[in-house]
């Protein structure tokens, strides 16, 4: 009895057919699931970016839809006085003579009536959520050079903001709130002949361009600085 030996328990085949680790495809297979499942997050997530961007730009527009149509509403109380787009053309109500920068008397009060409306568009939320300038433009035809009419367009936007800006103009004068706002947002602008219009005596006109502030932007004004007292405009 010593001397036999007692049969080794064999293995059954089956077990070295049961692997251990999971195979090779079926692990593809469920980083491919993954990959799909982080991709469609992903998608949505874009897509909720860009739908929400959209929403914004179109609330924008319609916001300066609105403030367009104010303005609108207020040039109706001022007969010649329009809105095309985003400006205000002063039409007949404003025309400057031939190679002339010079307002007369009539013309600069009815500057002085119409922006302190504008300016209080400007000032209430909506206004001050999206308006960011006001350029001026005063056009000239297509007589005489370009620089001379480039230079002729620049007095011309500048007499409109002397006519703003007098302290003193037959007591008619502008108040200071309405004047500091006036030389923080308005810039000058010179457009040569570039926009013409069917005649001489159309193109050589005053136009008020808004400019609007973009999703996210805010108005930035400079530090308040003294209002000039000096009644002369420089252009005289």
């Amino acid at each position: 009895m010593l001397g036999m030996r007692l049969p080794l328990r064999g293995k059954g085949r089956e077990d070295g057919e049961k692997p251990f680790w999971i195979s090779f495809s079926d692990l593809m297979s469920a980083l491919m699931v993954l990959f799909l499942v982080a991709m469609t997050v992903a998608l949505l997530a874009v897509t909720h970016e860009i739908s929400k961007v959209e929403q914004e730009k179109a609330a924008r527009d319609r916001d300066i839809d609105d403030l367009m149509q104010r303005i609108k509403a207020i040039t109706q109380d001022f007969p010649g006085v329009s809105v095309h787009g985003r400006s205000v053309d002063f039409g007949d109500r404003a025309r400057f003579d031939t190679s002339s920068h010079r307002l007369n008397q009539e013309q600069e009060q009815l500057l002085r009536a119409v922006v302190p409306r504008i300016l209080g568009i400007a000032r209430d939320p909506l206004g001050q959520k999206w308006i960011k300038r006001v350029i001026v433009e005063g056009f000239a035809d297509q007589r005489g050079s370009y620089l001379h009419n480039l230079n002729l367009s620049l007095q011309r936007s500048e007499r409109v903001l002397c006519a703003l800006l007098a302290p003193k103009a037959g007591g008619a004068a502008l108040p200071d709130t309405d004047r500091l706002l006036i030389r923080e947002m308005f810039l000058v602008g010179g457009s040569s002949f570039n926009s013409l219009r069917s005649t001489p005596e159309e193109s050589r006109r005053i136009e008020l361009k808004l400019e609007f502030l973009d999703i996210g932007e805010h108005r930035q004004l400079s530090q308040p600085l003294p209002l000039d007292l000096d009644p002369r405009c420089p252009l005289d």
